[in-house]
């Protein structure tokens, strides 16, 4: 007759599908080999399945038992993963702050923050995770992040979020770009240029294109891309032109020819926390040094 399995029959049963025998699996569990072959012979009479069997001298398990491990191990990494996070909070207490942004901020700004923030909490377990607005918004509202910072609208009916920077979007290119000699770019200039452009969903994007339109201007051509780091790159090899944000735009000084482009296409930081609780001191200090590194910027 069946019953629940208990735990010392599963975890007899994980040890030998680990490491292949009884008797290794006993070193494993510090226990005996008679001790684990009983607790197996235990665990198929309740289970009523047939796990293992025997083929020249050894053990081997089932199709029916490799399905059963599939499942008794994400148990296992499930407890694994509890005490990693509990052996993160027993060597910092409270501290740990869990960062989420946009790539382009991972790149330029949120370095320098981490920085100075480490010097002020040594020994915080810092989680940063670069994503995309969606993903960020995600983990916000399922409460992964203990704060985000995004260069895209984040807002929803369920998360507030505030401007930290307001800015505006930069044209890159090579020091040898036709156009480098200028000392800003006017939309009218992109004409018939070799354009490098974000996906068609980004901010900077949206506005640079009715910008365009209203101006009647068409690019020669375009590479489209999903980061901004990225068109820094294809403009610093002499590969068209491009409107980025101004924040990764700096990352790439010394590489690239960087000028303001009229009309302005706006850029914000915002920041965002999660709804489900109140922002602990380290992250009041994490957003304390956003800001003034934003205001130094």
């Amino acid at each position: 007759m069946t019953r629940p399995l208990n735990p010392r029959e599963i975890e007899a049963f994980r040890a030998v599908i680990q490491t292949g025998t009884t008797t290794a699996a006993a070193q494993l569990l510090h226990t005996t080999q008679p001790s684990v072959s009983r607790l197996l012979a235990q665990m198929q009479a309740a289970a009523g399945l047939k796990l293992f069997d025997m083929h020249k001298g050894r053990l081997r398990p089932t199709q029916q038992a490799m399905d059963l491990y599939a499942t008794v191990q994400q148990h296992f990494l499930g407890r694994e993963r509890i005490e990693h996070a509990l052996a993160v909070l027993r060597q910092s207490g409270a501290g740990a702050l869990r960062i989420g942004c946009t790539p382009a901020l991972g790149l330029s700004v949120i370095p320098a923050v981490v920085c100075q923030f480490a010097k002020r909490y040594p020994g915080t377990h810092l989680s940063l995770q670069t994503l995309g607005t969606t993903a960020l918004r995600e983990g916000l509202l399922h409460g992964h992040f203990d704060l985000v910072v995004s260069t895209m609208a984040i807002a929803t009916p369920e998360l507030d979020a505030t401007v930290l920077h307001r800015g505006h979007a930069v044209c890159v290119m090579h020091p040898q770009h036709p156009l480098a000699t200028r000392s800003a770019l006017h939309v009218r200039d992109l004409q018939g240029q070799l354009l490098l452009t974000l996906n068609t969903d980004d901010d900077i994007f949206l506005q640079l294109q009715h910008t365009m339109q209203a101006h009647g201007i068409e690019a020669g051509s375009t590479i489209e891309t999903t980061y901004s780091s990225t068109i820094c790159c294809l403009a610093a090899q002499g590969l068209g032109l491009g409107v980025v944000n101004p924040y990764v735009a700096s990352v790439f000084a010394r590489e690239l020819r960087i000028l303001p482009l009229h009309p302005p296409c706006a850029v914000e930081v915002v920041l965002a926390l999660p709804p489900q609780y109140a922002p602990s001191e380290r992250a009041d200090c994490f957003i304390e040094l956003l800001r003034t590194q934003f205001n130094e910027h």
